[in-house]
């Protein structure tokens, strides 16, 4: 074979092996774009809405993930479990839950819903099997600021006004809070002796936040719940409302978990 010849096939074979690797590299990573998690579901707590997470929301959904939230009617673990999973079952495909405070609780049972893929708690209760939310509550000392009420007549139960704002959300604004106040889920007694069935982050990787300067829930409770499901652990410098506060570190968590959990 003249060398002429030679080379011109050696160009050949590698042009025709450079074309099967760039071939190769873009089937995988359209694999791998494709099974990265890309619905995120929200669950609100109690003496809140699902309002608050619009900061949280706007962040993820410029970072292209199809965010939804739920409005919990905060009536018994049952009910609010049933309007999670209504949202779930909506999605196309795999999706990371997210829970604050009571919404942790939530999460605990609704994350058992197949296409739940991961679970991040904000500040949140993460009780296991045969457990409720209250033995939690009861675990530690509360702080003087936190203005949990008991039930009124109608078995409903209030953050109280004169604390709200440091027993809540004392890392937002005063006028904020007035609004936070004013539009606050109350929720029933109930819930909070409800016991949880399954606990999903027993076989899904869960995360967890604590809201170091939290008042409504003890950081130490919190630390406490998280250390015992192994979840993976953020803490940020913030109040129970750090979903409100503190978005942007708020939905790193929750992307981290997204981008973990490929399917």
């Amino acid at each position: 074979m003249k060398t002429t010849d030679l080379i011109k096939q050696l160009k050949r074979i590698f042009l025709v092996t450079v074309m099967a690797l760039i071939a190769l590299f873009a089937t995988y990573t359209v694999a791998q774009t494709k099974s990265k998690v890309k619905n995120i579901v929200l669950v609100h707590g109690a003496f809140a809405d699902g309002s608050g997470y619009k900061g949280v929301y706007d962040i993820l959904v410029k970072q292209g993930y199809n965010v939804s939230v739920v409005q919990n009617p905060l009536t018994s673990l049952k009910d609010d479990v049933a309007a999670t999973n209504r949202i779930i079952d909506r999605q196309d495909g795999p999706v990371i839950l997210v829970g604050h405070s009571w919404g942790g609780t939530v999460i605990t049972q609704a994350g058992n819903n197949p296409k739940v893929v991961g679970l991040v708690y904000i500040a949140a209760f993460a009780p296991d099997k045969g457990e409720d939310t209250l033995q939690w509550v009861m675990s530690l000392p509360p702080a003087p600021e936190n203005g949990i009420l008991p039930p009124d007549a109608n078995g409903m139960v209030y953050f109280d006004k004169a604390k709200f704002h440091a027993g809540f959300a004392a890392d937002v604004s005063a006028d904020l809070a007035g609004f936070m106040y004013a539009s606050q889920g109350p929720i029933a007694g109930q819930c909070f002796t409800d016991k949880v069935e399954t606990a999903a982050f027993k076989n899904k990787p869960a995360y967890g936040i604590v809201a170091t300067e939290d008042k409504g829930i003890n950081p130490d409770i919190q630390r406490n719940m998280y250390k015992r499901a192994n979840m993976k652990v953020t803490e940020i410098k913030a109040s129970h409302a750090v979903f409100i506060s503190q978005p942007a570190k708020v939905a790193n968590v929750i992307i981290t978990a997204a981008t973990s959990a490929v399917k």
